[in-house]
């Protein structure tokens, strides 16, 4: 019998054919910023090991927290933009027609 290594391989982050650390090391590369990429990290981390460790609503509740975080950050750093042709300043003159 495997003695479960709580330290360099706990067993409710081998579960599958995929070490959650792997997975999410490789999903948050990508990420715009340090804030960004540990939310994201932790939300894959409660959610990869949904149902092997803890009780799951508790687990989706912290990545829902986590998730929540980043939503909220990406959203302050938004900058307002003109999109649609009403929102253009009157005085615009529109190359296009």
């Amino acid at each position: 019998m495997a003695v479960n290594d709580l330290v360099n391989s706990p067993a409710h982050y081998t579960q599958g054919r995929y070490e959650a650390i792997d997975v999410i090391e490789d999903a948050i590369s990508c990420a715009p910023d340090a804030v960004v990429g540990n939310c994201q990290g932790h939300v894959l981390r409660y959610v990869l090991r949904l149902w092997d460790k803890g009780d799951p609503v508790l687990n989706a509740k912290k990545a829902r927290w986590y998730l929540d975080r980043l939503i909220s950050h990406q959203e302050s750093k938004k900058v307002p933009t003109l999109q649609l042709q009403q929102d253009l300043p009157q005085n615009f003159d529109d190359p296009l027609q």
